[in-house]
């Protein structure tokens, strides 16, 4: 009797399938993983600009306004807002320059950065571990992580994932670099790409510290040579660091006390890692914790217990200590100045700081998950719980999106997880900021007036809440507020403008002029543009009084410190129309619209000079451009003289 044929699996039969299938799932990982990461981050593409940061950086910031020589020598020799970031700045001027306030390409931006960061980390980890499971497991989580919201919902967070962008790719060349028996042409891409990493943010400072590191855990032994090799990245990281202190300055910390300070250090190291594993009660601030008599919080003293034990488990952990190891150095290296062993700013910790380097934890858990799956004990169990961690991680970074939706829903998070810290009036300010620029200065009243019950030396919001009685129609409140602002700050350029300029609305030109004048002789402006307006605002008063030489005089000078700025021209127009000089009002319209192109007052003024000028048909299509971005009183006149 025959025996029976060898059973034969055909290369098409459901017996291959799941192999076929799992060979297809690492192959397209990288672009499954960015196509899941687009989808939960197209909620931040639908968000609004907040009044955190982004006020400064996009609604007023002088420098992203033009892109000639002249905005770009600003944008490379100035300090803007305490930092020094022009890659970053001139992201937002080619940005402004084409959608101008628009918040959704400005998010676009961002979250196309953060998707191309991440496949740039699957890169980096796969070069770094030749395990392909390793990089798809490190790239998900950075993708994915809550923590990492911060930095791509928050359009003024431009500068961390640009920075991140070009420091990845520096990683990757320089492991090219080292791959390729030191080939030049990788080590000057890595060099290159530091560089505009640190124009991007001076964060990038750790880059040469870490690639010692990288050294160390690929075998290669630290010599003369290697360091030589990397004294021009050395240099770099340290002319950029000097900048940033000199740019930020100190925080004061001198209240905690020498042996809380060293808590407060541990404490925040300890945040970071607990974030990492819990990433709950998340927030836009976490402040330095407030002193109870002369005690911190318990939690910052069991911080040093909780990091012992922690670096005792990775030491014991021989089997898998070089991995730790790394992992625990790449993390330690991109978030030491972060941990505020130098105090910058109010913020013990935030959120953003662990874009880069949480990389390295995602790494240990990338080799950890790795190594599991290599069993069929673990490989089923490990599966699991790690898809319920990738599903609990997306639905905390979509609710987390959510919270950046607009200045309302952001500062009303803040101050419910912050009711009791001091430091809260700066968001209260902020939250003022916010309700002025939508016009309802009654809120934005109550905001600041909140922040200043908690800080009653708060001379700015004095001074914000002046210009907010000032818009409402209460000169005098307004005057009061610029008065104390003076008291507490008697060398504040700002509170002497403003203040002019509530005098000059209340019909006493003299106390207006004065003001300016005091403005003008302090000159402690933080830039040229405040500096043109207090100018341009002398000019009215000179007009008041009724010296139109001299308000000419102002309103010139205005725009020789500001040739951006809008309103000297249409001034030195009106003063030249009036002298029946429509010819050069003309003029003076046409500079305007040649820097701002969208000016409707300007279109529908020059509409009227050519009117009287006899020239109907500029007339007519001026007001045409004016009504078209939604001057109402140019439509009356198209509608009037032509049909």
């Amino acid at each position: 009797m025959p025996g029976k044929a060898e059973k034969k699996v055909p290369a098409g039969s459901q017996e291959a399938a799941p192999l076929n299938i799992t060979k297809l799932l690492l192959r397209w990982a990288p672009a499954i993983i960015i196509l899941i990461t687009a989808l939960i981050y197209s909620r931040a593409v639908q968000n609004d600009i907040t009044y955190f940061d982004d006020d400064y950086y996009i609604l007023q910031n002088p420098y992203i306004r033009y892109l000639d020589w002249h905005g770009l020598k600003n944008i490379f020799t100035t300090f803007y807002s305490s930092n020094y970031h022009p890659f970053t700045t001139l992201g937002w001027a080619v940005i402004f320059r084409f959608f101008r306030t628009d918040p959704l390409p400005y998010h676009l931006f961002n979250v196309l950065l953060h998707l191309l960061n991440t496949w740039l980390v699957f890169k980096v980890t796969e070069r770094l571990s030749r395990q392909r499971i390793t990089a798809i497991v490190a790239s998900l989580l950075f993708a994915i992580h809550p923590m990492h919201v911060e930095s791509v919902a928050w359009i003024s967070e431009l500068k961390d994932v640009l920075y991140t962008a070009f420091y990845l790719a520096a990683l990757l060349a320089y492991l090219q670099y080292a791959a390729k028996g030191f080939a030049s042409k990788y080590y000057v891409a890595a060099l290159l790409f530091f560089v505009a990493s640190l124009f991007s943010k001076s964060a990038a400072v750790t880059l040469p510290v870490l690639l010692i590191v990288i050294d160390v855990y690929q075998g290669r032994k630290v010599t003369g040579r290697t360091l030589l090799e990397k004294a021009p990245f050395f240099l770099f990281a340290i002319v950029f660091g000097l900048l940033n202190v000199h740019s930020q300055g100190i925080a004061d910390l001198s209240s905690f006390g020498s042996v809380n300070r060293v808590f407060v250090f541990t404490g925040g190291l300890a945040f970071y890692l607990v974030k990492f594993i819990a990433p709950f009660n998340l927030c836009l601030e976490h402040y330095f914790p407030m002193l109870h008599g002369k005690m911190l919080p318990l939690e910052y003293y069991l911080s040093v217990p909780f990091l012992l034990l922690l670096a005792w488990l990775v030491i014991r952990r021989s089997s898998f200590r070089r991995e730790l190891l790394f992992g625990m150095a790449f993390f330690l290296v991109t978030i030491s100045i972060m941990l505020q062993l130098i105090p910058v700013g109010s913020a013990l910790a935030a959120e953003r700081y662990t874009y880069i380097s949480y990389i390295g934890l995602f790494y240990i858990v990338g080799q950890f998950v790795a190594k599991l799956i290599e069993t069929d004990k673990w490989r089923v169990i490990t599966i699991s719980v790690g898809s319920l961690v990738i599903v609990l991680f997306s639905l905390l970074t979509w609710n987390r999106i959510g919270v950046w939706k607009n200045s309302d829903t952001l500062f009303s998070d803040v101050t419910n997880k912050n009711p009791d810290n001091g430091n809260i009036c700066f968001v209260l300010w902020s939250w003022g900021n916010a309700k002025a620029h939508e016009g309802d200065f009654e809120m934005a009243i109550r905001c600041y007036s909140a922040a200043l019950k908690i800080n009653a030396a708060f001379q700015q919001a004095f001074c914000n809440r002046g210009e907010a009685y000032d818009n409402a129609g209460n000169v005098k409140a307004a005057i009061e507020d610029y008065d104390k602002a003076i008291q507490l700050d008697p060398k504040s350029s700002d509170a002497y403008t403003n203040r002019g300029w509530a005098h000059y609305q209340s019909g006493d030109t003299q106390l207006a002029m004065n003001d300016y004048n005091k403005a003008i002789a302090l000159n402690t402006f933080g830039y040229k543009d405040k500096y043109a307006e207090t100018y341009n605002d002398r000019g009215w008063a000179w007009y008041g009084k009724g010296d139109t030489q001299y308000a000419m005089t102002d309103f010139i000078e205005a725009t020789r410190l500001n040739p951006y700025f809008g309103r000297p021209y249409l001034n030195i127009a009106m003063l030249k129309s009036n002298r029946g000089d429509l010819k050069g009002a003309i003029d003076e319209y046409g500079q305007l619209l040649s820097y701002n192109p969208d000016d409707k007052v300007a279109y529908y003024m020059r509409g009227i000079a050519h009117y009287y000028f006899k020239d109907n048909r500029a007339a007519c299509e001026d007001w045409n451009k004016a009504a078209s971005l939604g001057n109402e009183n140019a439509t009356q006149l198209l509608q009037r003289y032509c049909r």
